[in-house]
Formats: structure tokens, C-alpha cells, sequence
């Protein structure tokens, strides 16, 4: 079986109760609302799901994420999917 290797950079979720989440490797938030967050990270793109999602915490200079909510579900795809989408980040300082 053939091993895929996507990075030599390390990534932590920490997921506390299905109530707090803190995302390490994160370059770049593609889109957010109450229900779902999608994040590009050093692994591919993370998708995070739940009810009434609050941003606590995005630090891009140490890619350092949190979030507090309901979280129901984390998952991720490729980040070829997501490529013709403007970051959240380009478009506040567009």
C-alpha cells in the first residue's frame, strides 16, 4: 500500500467535548458560518461542521485556530476542490 506524504510540517486537533476545537497548521480560512468551517491547513482542507460555531481564535503568523460550538463533524478533501473560492482573509484585505 502506498503511503501519501503531504507535508514534513506537524498539525494538533484538539477537540475538548465537542464543544472547543484548537487547529494547529492552519494557513488560511476559506469560508464560515454558525454551521460550517472550512479551513485550509498544511494537511489539505479541513471542513468543520456543527451548530452555533464561534471563531475565538485565528493567528496566521503562528497558524494557530480555535473555535467554540457544537461540532458534529471534521473531515477532509483535497484542496484542489476549494481553488476557485477568494480566502476570508482576501477578502477583508482586498
Amino acid at each position: 500500500m502506498e503511503e501519501k506524504n503531504f507535508t514534513n510540517e506537524m498539525q494538533n486537533i484538539v477537540l475538548e467535548n465537542r464543544e472547543k476545537l484548537n487547529i494547529s497548521g492552519v494557513k488560511d480560512v476559506l469560508s464560515f458560518d454558525d454551521q460550517i468551517i472550512i479551513v485550509q491547513t498544511t494537511l489539505g482542507l479541513l471542513t468543520i461542521k456543527g451548530e452555533n460555531l464561534r471563531v475565538n481564535k485565528l493567528n496566521i503568523d503562528t497558524s494557530d485556530f480555535s473555535i467554540d460550538g457544537n461540532i458534529s463533524s471534521l473531515a477532509y478533501s483535497n484542496s484542489e476542490n476549494f481553488k476557485e473560492h477568494t480566502s476570508f482573509l482576501g477578502k477583508i484585505f482586498k
